[in-house]
Formats: C-alpha cells, structure tokens, sequence
C-alpha cells in the first residue's frame, strides 16, 4: 500500500444521497433472489444501487460471486471460486438473468462478471450463452457487456464479441501509475489492446471504458488515459469518484469537486469522444440506457 493514509475521509455533501427503498425496489430483490442471481450494485456497494433498484434496473453480474484478481478498490469477495464450470447454478445462470431482465421489464440490459481466471475459457462462452437468452427472451433489447481482460486471450474476446453485444465496455480503472497498488494482475497495455482488438472485430459495436478519480492520480495523468483510449478507438468514457467501499480497501487520497468533473467531460469530449458522462457518482452502469440514447 502506498504511504497514503488509511483513514477514511468523511464524505463531501454531494456524494451523500438517501433513496429509500420503495415498491419496485423490493421487487428488484426479490427477483434476484428468486432467480439466484448476482448484481455488482450490490457486491460491489454501489452508492447508487438503491435508486438503480428503485428505479427497476439492476447490473447482473454472472459468474459467481468470487474474483480470482485481488484489486484493491473492490469489495467483491476473492478467492477460489466455488462455482465451476458444470455447477447447476451457473448452467442456469444466462437463462435466469434473461427472464429476470424480462419481468423487470428491461430493454437495455447490462452484463458484467466477476474475473474466473480458473476457467480455461475465463467464463467467455457464458456471456455469449448469457447474450443469446437475453436476445431470445427480448428480441428488441440492447445489451452492454463490461467484461474482465481475460488476460488478454483474444479467442475469449472474439467469443463475447461474436455474440454481438451492443456495446462493450471495459474498464481501464485507473492511471498506469498506479496499477500494481489498484489493479493487481491487470497490465494497462493489454486493456487497451482489448477495446481496440474488439473495434477492429466488430466496427458496429460501441466500445466504452472508465476510470475511477480520487485514488492519488494527477490531471494530467488522467488526459493521458483518456488520450490513450481514444486512440486504441474507445467511443463512450465514464468517470467517477473513487468511493472506499470497505477500511481494508484501497484510501481515497481525494474527493474532487463538480467542477472538476465537468472540466473533465469538456476535456473528453474536445478529444473526441462520442459520449463522456462524468461525476461523482457515476459509475460503468450508472444510467447506461440514458448515456447510450442521449
């Protein structure tokens, strides 16, 4: 860890938001639990996870609950995955997700999964098989896939791809500096390398990445990611506050004003992005419909 300090800074007003859960939240959690199913607002205690539920949406995330990568930012569970590969719950996993998503009434449908680098396919043909039920269950849906880096094995990647998600979205995470702290196992490089080989698959998919601000990065830094995705042909960023989502997590080092994120988003955009949506509270997920019909 680095010599920045452990101690979780209080948070600033503009981060704090109460949403009480309502009528169609409770009918997201129960569908959840019903379908045996995960989402990342919750594994991942996202600030926002009550007004997604509230709001009837959810971000399913496949593959189990537990992350074979120690990143440092998230609360995920890690270690040795219980679900294999012919466990019941994962064979009926892309099945379930579609008719939950159908219930919940969803045509924009988000996809992401915790990393199974124990898998000789790294859990690849499960979002194809995930993305084929969705399409069965919701002929008109659009679906956005946030995949791991699955080490750079570009059979995975063309399975995902060939499955023909809406947009892919990858996330970068952070800047270069800080990965071997932040994202462990991950190499900045072949992130990149992965939007672009996913563009150069398939040109009609919308490539997406994001970054998470707060974690010690300086500015000119983060123009130099998003210079970087832009060239290895990212269409959408995000950007967002880094949140400490446990006191064993990775610190916040700062919380960085409005203004910031909107200085940001013009910045991004003068670069050439098709769609920056930039915030606090924003997240990879985080109004994913609306960032895509906008």
């Amino acid at each position: 860890m680095s010599s920045i300090t452990k101690e979780r800074k209080r948070l600033p007003d503009w981060l704090k938001k109460d949403v009480l859960l309502n009528t169609e939240s409770r009918k997201v959690h129960a569908l959840i639990q019903e379908f045996n199913l995960n989402t990342v607002c919750k594994s991942a205690r996202c600030p926002n996870r009550n007004e997604c539920f509230s709001s009837g949406t959810a971000t399913f995330m496949i593959l189990g609950n537990t992350c074979t990568r120690g990143c440092t930012f998230c609360s995920v569970p890690k270690g040795r995955p219980e679900l294999t590969a012919e466990s019941w719950e994962l064979r009926e996993e892309p099945k379930n997700v579609a008719r939950a998503a159908k219930i919940m009434g969803l045509n924009h449908v988000v996809i992401t999964s915790v990393n199974r680098d124990d898998l000789n396919d790294q859990g690849s043909n499960h979002f194809s098989r995930t993305i084929s039920e969705l399409r069965t269950e919701i002929p008109n849906v659009t679906i956005e896939v946030l995949t791991p880096d699955f080490r750079g094995d570009k059979k995975c990647i063309e399975t995902v791809v060939n499955a023909k998600p809406d947009i892919y979205n990858h996330n970068l995470e952070t800047v270069p500096r800080l990965y071997r702290e932040v994202r462990p196992g991950a190499i900045y490089t072949r992130s990149l390398e992965l939007i672009k080989y996913v563009k150069n698959l398939n040109p009609k998919i919308i490539t997406k990445s994001g970054i998470m601000l707060g974690l010690g990065e300086r500015k000119e830094e983060i123009i130099q990611v998003l210079n970087n995705l832009f060239l290895y042909d990212c269409d959408y960023v995000t950007l967002g506050q880094y949140m400490q989502p446990t006191r064993s997590s990775y610190p916040v080092h700062r919380y960085l004003l409005p203004e910031e994120f909107e200085e940001l988003k013009e910045i991004g955009l003068r670069i050439g992005f098709k769609k920056v949506f930039s915030g606090a509270l924003v997240r990879s997920s985080y109004h994913a419909k609306e960032l895509h019909e906008e």
